[in-house]
C-alpha cells in the first residue's frame, strides 16, 4: 500500500508510529523521529523527497508500505510509486482539510483503480473539525468524478503522533490495532494468473557500494529466483539476456538476501549495471513486457551550465562542462519527472521540472557534491494547442486571516489569478481557492508572507495548460549592479543601505555585473560597493565615527530561485551565502536574443534634457557651504572652483583656460551632460573628452567613461565625445 497525503500531513510520523507497534526496533534501540526521511536534505527541510519502502508484520500478515513525497514537485514519485501497490492511504489532517496535493495523489489513485482508506490524522489539535473535513473528502471525491463504489471507503481517525488510532468519531484508541485492521480487511492481496510467464516491473533504482546498481522491482506474476538467467524487456522494445547476482527483499528497515520472490513482493535485485526505471523482467522464452511508466509532463523550465562568474573555482572542485552534464545525466536515470534539453551553448542545458523547489534541491544536491554552476531564471514550459500558445496554472489553496484577505486577493488579482471559491470557517480565518498561472507563482511566495507578515499558508500543484495568459508585471524593484571587480567595503554600504535592500556584507568579493542589492524604484542602478574611505591629514570630530550597517539579505537556493525569476542567473557556489545574481550572463539560451535593461541600444538623436539647475551669484556662497554628498548633481563643486585655472571632479579634469567653467549656467549644463551620459548606454567606447558648441575643449576624462551625450538649453551647448 501507498500512504499519500499533502506535505505536513504526518505520512512519514504515521510509518514510524506502524514500526514501533510492528516490532521493528529493539527496546532499547534508540530511534529518530521520522526514520523513513534518511536523506540530509530531507531531514533538514522536514519534507519526504524520494519515494521509500518498508514493510511490518502483522499477524503473520507481511504490509508492504511505500512512504511518498507530499510536497507537489515531487508528484513524479507518488505517481510511480502507485505502480508498486495495491491500494492507498490517503491521510488527511483533521484541521486544514484536503490541499491541493490530496487532490493530486486521490486523482491518480482513483484512475488506477486503487481502493481508498481515509485516515482523519491529527484529531487530536485543538483546532480540529474533523466532521467537516470528512465532508470536504466527500465533496473533493464528487469533485473528481469517483464512482459510487470508490466513495464508500472506510475512515478511521488517528493521532499518528501518539501512536493510537480508532474507527469512532470522537473516541481514543490505545494503539493502531484498528487501523491494522482495517488495512488487512480493505487492501487486496496481490493478484495474479497462475502459470504466467514471469513478470518484474522495475519501479525504482538505488545503489550499494558493494554490487553497484540495485533495481527496486514489484513481482507482478512468476518467481523471481537469485542466480536465474531471464529476460529484461527495454524502454526501446529490444530484449536482451540478463543474470541476476544477488536479491534483497525488505523487512522493516533493512534488506534481508532472499533466494526467491513471488507475486507482490517488493524485491531489490543487483547484477544488470544498465537497467532503468519503467523497464521489464521476462522470461526469456516468453516475454511479456510490463507498459512503460509514464508520469505527468513538466511545467518549469531552469538552464544550468558551468560557473561563468570571475569568482569561478573559489569554492568548488567540479567545474568542466563534462562533469556538470555526467551529473545531469546521472540525475535522469532514477528520476522520471526530470527533462533535460540540449541548447544554442555547449556548456549549458535547459532543466525541465514540476516546480520550482525540485530544481532547487537538485541544485542544492550539486552544490554539496561539489559543483560550481551558473543557474538561469526559471520559465515555463508551454505547448501548442490547437494552433494556440497553452502555459500550465496551478491550483492554489491559500489560507489567511481575514485581515489581509484584501492584500492577497490584490497580489493574485495582479498575477491573473482566477478565484474558484472563498470559505470563511468562522475562525478568523479565510480558505481562498485559486487557478493562477503558474509564471505568476514564480517568486511570489516572498511577497505573499510579506504582505501577511508571515502568517499566510500557501499550497499550490499542477492542474492543466491553458491558454497563454498574457503578459505579467510582478516585480516593482530594481537591482543594484556592481560596476567593478574588488571586496565590499563598510563605507560604501553605509551610503547605499539607505535606498536599497543590500545582499552582500562587508569584505564579501563581488564581480562587474552582478547585483549586490535590491533597489527601492523599479530602475536599475550601478553602484561602487568597493568604495573607500580616503585618508587625510585633517582632523575632524565625525572622521571615526562608527559604521552602522543593516544586516544584508541571504538569499538561500530555494529564495535565489524565486530571485532569478527575473534576474537573468546567477553562479552557485558551496557557500550559500555566496549564491550571487549577475545580469551579465547570456547563459538562458531562450531569453539571450533580448537584450536586457542594461543592453538597451541607445537612441542617437538628442534626448530632451531634464530640468536645468542654474547657479546664480546670490547662492554661489550657500553652493561653498553644501557638502558634496548632498548635492546629488555636484554643481556647487563647479561653481566653487569656477575661477581656478584646472580641477578635478567626478573623473573629469576641467580646465579654465575657457569661460564655460567660469559661467554657472554652462557649469550645470556640464553636469547634465555628465549624468545623462551614463544613465545611456552602459559599457560603450570610453568617454575622451566634453567640448561646447564651438568646438573647444571644456574637459578632458582622467579615467575610462562611460558614453556620448548632449544637452541644449537653448543658449549653449555640450557634447560628449567618444574616443
Amino acid at each position: 500500500m501507498a500512504i499519500v497525503a499533502h506535505v505536513d500531513h504526518g505520512k512519514t510520523t504515521l510509518v514510524d508510529a506502524m514500526l514501533n507497534q510492528s516490532g521493528a526496533f529493539r527496546a532499547n534501540e534508540e530511534v529518530t523521529d521520522r526514520v523513513m526521511d534518511s536523506g540530509d536534505l530531507e531531514r533538514e527541510k522536514g519534507i519526504t523527497i524520494l519515494a521509500k519502502n518498508t514493510s511490518v508484520v502483522w499477524n503473520d500478515i507481511t504490509m508492504n508500505i511505500v512512504d511518498t513525497p507530499g510536497h507537489a514537485d515531487f508528484g513524479g514519485e507518488v505517481e510511480r510509486a502507485l505502480t508498486m501497490v495495491d491500494g492507498v492511504v490517503l491521510l488527511v489532517d483533521a484541521a486544514e482539510g484536503p490541499l491541493p496535493q490530496t487532490r493530486f495523489v486521490l486523482r491518480k489513485a482513483l484512475a488506477r483503480d486503487l481502493p481508498v482508506i481515509l485516515v482523519i490524522n491529527k484529531v487530536d489539535r485543538p483546532d480540529a473539525r474533523v466532521e467537516a473535513v470528512v465532508d470536504e473528502v466527500y465533496e473533493l471525491f464528487l469533485d473528481i468524478d469517483a464512482r459510487d463504489d470508490q466513495i464508500d471507503f472506510p475512515i478511521v481517525y488517528c493521532a499518528a503522533r501518539d501512536g493510537w488510532a480508532t474507527t469512532e468519531l470522537g473516541g481514543k484508541g490505545e494503539d493502531l490495532e484498528p487501523l491494522f485492521h482495517l488495512l488487512a480487511d480493505h487492501i487486496p492481496a496481490p493478484s495474479y494468473i497462475e502459470g504466467h510467464p514471469l513478470q518484474a516491473w522495475v519501479t525504482n533504482l538505488d545503489a550499494s557500494p558493494y554490487v553497484g546498481r540495485l533495481a527496486l522491482c514489484r513481482v507482478m506474476n512468476g518467481t523471481l529466483t537469485k542466480g536465474q538467467s531471464l529476460a529484461l524487456s527495454r524502454v526501446d522494445g529490444s530484449v536482451s539476456r540478463v543474470k541476476i547476482s544477488e536479491m534483497y527483499l525488505t523487512r522493516f528497515l533493512e534488506r534481508v538476501p532472499a533466494m526467491s520472490a513471488g507475486p507482490g513482493d517488493l524485491v531489490a535485485i543487483a547484477g544488470i549495471e544498465d537497467i532503468l526505471i519503467g523497464e521489464t523482467l521476462v522470461d526469456a522464452e516468453d516475454p511479456r513486457p510490463m507498459p512503460v511508466i509514464a508520469v505527468d509532463e513538466p511545467a518549469l523550465s531552469m538552464t544550468i551550465g558551468t560557473n561563468t562568474s570571475p569568482l569561478a573555482g573559489k569554492d568548488g572542485d567540479k567545474l568542466t562542462a563534462r562533469m556538470v552534464k555526467d551529473r545531469i545525466d546521472r540525475e535522469l536515470v532514477g528520476n522520471m519527472s526530470l527533462r533535460v534539453l540540449n541548447t544554442e551553448r555547449p556548456d549549458a542545458w535547459e532543466v525541465q521540472a514540476r516546480g520550482e523547489l525540485q530544481l532547487a534541491i537538485l541544485v542544492e544536491q550539486m552544490r554539496r557534491e561539489g559543483f560550481e554552476l551558473t543557474v538561469g531564471k526559471p520559465q515555463v514550459v508551454i505547448k501548442e494547442v490547437d494552433g494556440k500558445v497553452h502555459e500550465p496554472v496551478e491550483r492554489v489553496t491559500i489560507d489567511v486571516p481575514e485581515e489581509h484577505l484584501g492584500a492577497v486577493t490584490q497580489l493574485l488579482a495582479a498575477r491573473k489569478g482566477r478565484m474558484e471559491n472563498m470559505v470563511n470557517h468562522g475562525t478568523g480565518w479565510v480558505r481562498l481557492d485559486y487557478l493562477v498561472p503558474s509564471r505568476g507563482l514564480i517568486g511570489f511566495r516572498t511577497e505573499f508572507l510579506t504582505e501577511t507578515r508571515g502568517t499566510g499558508v500557501i499550497n499550490h500543484t499542477f492542474e492543466d495548460f491553458e491558454p497563454w495568459f498574457g503578459e505579467l508585471r510582478t516585480r516593482r524593484t530594481g537591482s543594484l549592479i556592481a560596476d567593478r571587480n574588488g571586496p565590499v567595503t563598510a563605507y560604501a554600504l553605509m551610503a547605499l543601505q539607505e535606498r536599497a535592500q543590500m545582499m552582500v556584507e562587508p569584505t564579501a568579493d563581488v564581480y562587474n555585473g552582478m547585483i549586490v542589492g535590491e533597489n527601492s524604484r523599479s530602475e536599475d542602478m550601478e553602484v561602487n560597493v568597493c568604495k573607500e574611505k580616503q585618508l587625510t591629514n585633517h582632523r575632524a570630530a565625525a572622521s571615526d565615527a562608527t559604521v552602522k550597517l543593516t544586516p544584508p539579505k541571504v538569499l538561500s537556493l530555494s529564495s535565489s530561485s524565486q530571485t532569478t525569476s527575473v534576474w537573468k542567473s546567477r553562479p552557485t557556489t558551496r557557500a550559500c551565502a555566496r549564491s550571487h545574481s549577475t545580469r551579465t550572463s547570456e547563459l538562458d539560451a531562450r531569453s539571450s536574443s533580448r537584450p536586457s535593461a542594461r543592453q538597451k541600444t541607445p537612441d542617437p538623436s538628442p534626448a530632451t534634457p531634464p530640468v536645468l539647475r542654474h547657479v546664480t551669484p546670490t547662492n554661489r556662497a550657500r553652493c561653498r557651504r553644501t557638502d558634496m554628498r548632498q548635492n546629488e548633481k555636484g554643481v556647487s563643486a563647479l561653481a566653487e572652483h569656477a575661477g581656478e585655472s584646472e580641477f578635478g571632479h567626478d573623473g573629469f579634469l576641467f580646465r579654465g583656460e575657457r569661460s564655460a567653467i567660469v559661467e554657472p549656467v554652462l557649469a550645470d549644463l556640464i553636469l547634465e551632460a555628465v549624468d545623462h551620459a551614463r544613465g545611456l548606454l552602459r559599457g560603450q567606447p570610453a568617454l575622451d573628452k566634453i567640448v561646447d558648441c564651438a568646438g573647444a575643449v571644456v574637459a578632458t576624462r582622467t579615467s575610462r567613461g562611460q558614453t556620448c551625450g548632449h544637452e541644449n538649453d537653448g543658449e549653449h551647448a555640450i557634447t560628449l565625445v567618444h574616443c
